[in-house]
């Protein structure tokens, strides 16, 4: 075989395997849209409160308003579901303006696993974290 036709038959095997994990990626971001869509209905059924939902500042420095209602999904508020069903990541840097006048988060699609890839203990299923929040949550 040829190097340059070998060349060309890897790349492509790493095209296809992109493909694949994107569209992987994209099945888990869809499942863990409609569990919030389903959580949040739940949540407004159950009558649990929204609250205002706030940015924090790189390693503690701060918080900044968003303008924003919802529920904090994360203990230490670094991530968070609006009343809308959308996900936010709420840390980020902020600066004093920020401070003063808020700061709108942009909407991420959300994980299946919450802090996938971090230190032991920091991942949690979202199914779990949004049973911590409201229980049964499903089934209401």
């Amino acid at each position: 075989m040829r190097d340059d036709e070998w060349s060309r038959q890897r790349a492509e095997a790493v095209r296809v395997q992109a493909e694949r994990l994107e569209a992987r990626q994209d099945a888990e971001h869809t499942r863990a849209e409609a569990m919030l869509r389903e959580f949040v209905a739940a949540a407004r059924t159950a009558g649990l409160e929204p609250e205002d939902l706030q940015v924090q500042g790189y390693g503690g420095r701060g918080t900044a308003r968003t303008g924003l209602k919802g529920w904090y999904l994360r203990v230490d508020r670094s991530a968070g579901v609006s009343t809308d069903g959308d996900f936010y990541v709420l840390t980020a840097p902020i600066g004093l303006l920020d401070r003063l006048r808020g700061i709108r988060p942009e909407t991420r699609r959300p994980p299946l696993v919450l802090g996938a890839g971090g230190k032991d203990g920091e991942s949690m299923p979202l199914a779990d974290v949004l049973d911590r929040l409201l229980p049964g949550w499903r089934t209401r």
